[in-house]
């Protein structure tokens, strides 16, 4: 028999990965953008530089292996569609391409955040309406329990990111667009709202009157708290370009009300979701090991590091900030540790298991 080539093998073990991978893969790129931009926050500037040139790498490496599944792997990623757990997953693209948009931004790449924008809001119309309109349509659906994850608050992230982008895009766009770029701003920002409230009823409804194991407690559900947290960066950016739009100036009482009630709302969560993290793999001794769906739990700690620095700005609420010190060395602590875990498992993947004769 004819010895394999290296190459080949490593090509074939490539091959079947880009099949089974997670729609959800992009929170890696949420995560490390978003502690990227908190590092920046905090005057970590060479941390936040390192972090741009690492994201837009996993950025482009990401597109390609959808890319790859798309062609060669249609129907498994057709499954993961028309999948009520897993569909979601696939609205963290849209997500990490306003993450992405927004670090270009800060390092004064206009045009390169622009085209992203029009890709971003592209992929949301595309992505949101054909996953909404998919599993309304279809006959078998599985019971709450069995369907719903934290992962549906992906629908309120993306949205969201859309509203920050525009809102961070409006400031070097001279008027009259500056006026319409704003008013998407502030509509997607209510329309991430209205989701939010939807989605999270269902949510409590399942952790409140289904039964609940350790393995139920996916980190997608650190979503809970990030969804409020993007909501509440969207807000505070608002806030800050009112005197750029009249209709901003006019509903500031209602956007400073509605950003502080996001940022608590969001704030509230994190003691709960500290107490099931504790519950799951302390007391109930769940494996911890790496898991793609960890990257939701990151992008969470990073986006209320800058959400909570951004309202601080935007309000003059400057007791707040010590918080946002501390979160920041909690996002990169917990970002180093997912990184970690993704270095050992791709180390795992391409180092073939010795032979037994």
């Amino acid at each position: 028999m004819q010895p394999i080539d290296s190459s080949k093998r490593r090509f074939r073990l490539s091959m079947p990965g880009a099949r089974r991978l997670s729609p959800a893969y992009f929170a890696l790129v949420m995560a490390t953008g978003i502690v990227s931009i908190a590092s920046e926050k905090a005057g970590f500037h060479a941390i936040a530089v390192a972090l741009l040139w690492l994201n837009a790498t996993q950025f482009v490496v990401l597109w390609i292996l959808t890319s790859w599944r798309l062609i060669r792997y249609r129907r498994a990623l057709i499954v993961d569609l028309t999948d009520h757990r897993s569909a979601p997953g696939f609205l963290s693209a849209v997500a990490a391409t306003g993450v992405m948009a927004n670090q270009f931004i800060l390092a004064g790449a206009l045009d390169i955040a622009l085209g992203l924008w029009i890709f971003g809001i592209l992929l949301w119309v595309i992505l949101t309406y054909t996953i909404f309109a998919n599993l309304t349509i279809m006959e078998a659906k599985p019971t709450i329990d069995q369907g719903i994850t934290g992962a549906w608050l992906l629908a309120v992230v993306s949205t969201q990111s859309i509203s920050l982008l525009s809102a961070l895009l409006a400031r070097h766009i001279h008027q009259p667009l500056r006026l319409d770029v704003n008013f998407l701003a502030l509509s997607m920002l209510l329309w991430g709202g209205m989701l939010y409230i939807s989605i999270i009823s269902l949510i409590f409804y399942r952790y409140m009157f289904f039964k609940f194991s350790p393995a139920d407690f996916v980190p997608s559900y650190w979503i809970n708290m990030g969804a409020m947290a993007i909501s509440t960066l969207a807000g505070s950016l608002l806030i800050e370009n009112a005197a750029d739009a009249w209709f901003l100036e006019e509903l500031l009482p209602f956007l400073k009300g509605f950003t502080i009630f996001f940022w608590a709302a969001g704030t509230w969560w994190i003691p709960l979701l500290i107490i099931l993290f504790v519950w799951r793999h302390f007391y109930r001794r769940f494996p911890l090991r790496y898991d793609p769906a960890y990257w939701s739990a990151v992008f969470p700690l990073g986006m209320y590091t800058v959400c909570t620095y951004e309202m601080a700005g935007a309000m003059r609420l400057e007791f707040l900030r010590p918080i946002a010190d501390v979160f920041v060395y909690v996002a990169l602590l917990a970002w180093t540790a997912a990184f970690i875990g993704l270095v050992k498992k791709l180390a795992g993947n391409l180092i073939p298991a010795p032979s037994s004769r």
